[in-house]
């Protein structure tokens, strides 16, 4: 899908990724100054920013010939699985052109080995036009076979329960009518993969460095959908979950709510106040990975 054909939400989203991934680095000027635009003046040299904007070509002026990347603030990991891959060395289509890469083989993988084996990892991208290259290349959800799931995790964590970066955390989903939402959910994916790439849903997150006074990590580890034979489900993981008491976790379950009303109204397109529950569907809510694993036991969950 060209760029210049997206609807202007999407365009939106993206925008807000590559404004993301350009925060700390003052722009794309400033990434292709070159001997040639220099003029020498004593020890100023001075920037001769016309003529250099002139040669500047970006993925939203020119999808074909490009000369500018915008790297991400994050570098990001698709994983892909579904019944064709189990047992197997490689996947089935979907992915058209992207090479496999192999799983790296951690402590945490190591925990979730037995069902890290049928998952694939598809390929990894820290620029917004290699996501674009990617999203291109692959088949959308509306088109998976029954039971497949794309997991979109951030360099370096699996999408598992016991990754050292999940397994404190929970995860905000929403499960979708499949008769309903077939022409809905690939928009709906697309407009939560870029506001995962482009640091969106996290309001808290300041754009430094670990260390810093400023610095905050963002509490979004990856997204996930998923279809199943009469639903759609999509899912963000977060890499902290409340417990239930004190001061600082009040503001965690405010800080995670934040996550869960961005994700209802500006991602998916409900208003604040809808009720989505119904046959197959339920609403916007929030379970600890804790939680999930308490079987036959009743859950707290959140919801929006």
């Amino acid at each position: 899908m060209p760029l210049s054909s997206l609807p202007a939400p999407a365009l939106q989203a993206s925008r807000a990724a590559l404004s993301s991934a350009l925060a700390d680095q003052g722009g794309p000027n400033e990434q292709i100054i070159t001997q040639s635009t220099i003029h020498e003046s004593g020890d100023n040299p001075e920037v001769d920013m016309q003529a250099q904007a002139e040669g500047i070509r970006t993925v939203f002026s020119d999808p074909t010939n490009f000369n500018v990347k915008h790297p991400l603030y994050s570098p990001w990991t698709l994983w892909f699985d579904s019944p064709a891959t189990k047992g197997r060395n490689l996947p089935q289509t979907p992915i058209s052109s992207f090479p496999q890469t192999p799983i790296p083989q951690t402590p945490s993988v190591a925990a979730a080995q037995g069902w890290m084996e049928d998952i694939k990892r598809v390929i990894s991208f820290d620029s917004v036009e290699e996501f674009w290259g990617l999203y291109n290349n692959i088949v959308p959800p509306s088109h998976l076979p029954q039971k497949a799931n794309y997991y979109l995790f951030k360099e370096g964590i699996i999408p598992a329960w016991e990754d050292d970066a999940n397994k404190n955390g929970g995860k905000w989903s929403i499960q979708l009518p499949k008769d309903k939402n077939r022409n809905n959910i690939d928009k709906m994916w697309l407009y939560t993969m870029l506001a995962a790439i482009g640091e969106t849903f996290d309001p808290h997150l300041a754009h430094g460095c670990p260390g810093d006074s400023s610095y905050t990590q963002s509490l979004i580890t990856g997204v996930i959908v998923s279809t199943r034979p009469q639903f759609y489900r999509l899912s963000i993981w977060t890499r902290l979950a409340p417990t239930g008491g004190g001061e600082d976790d009040e503001r965690l379950r405010e800080r995670i709510e934040t996550v869960g009303k961005h994700f209802k109204t500006s991602v998916l397109g409900y208003s604040e106040g809808q009720k989505l529950a119904g046959p197959l569907s339920t609403e916007v809510e929030f379970l600890s990975h804790k939680d999930s694993e308490k079987k036959g036991k009743v859950a707290k969950k959140l919801i929006v």
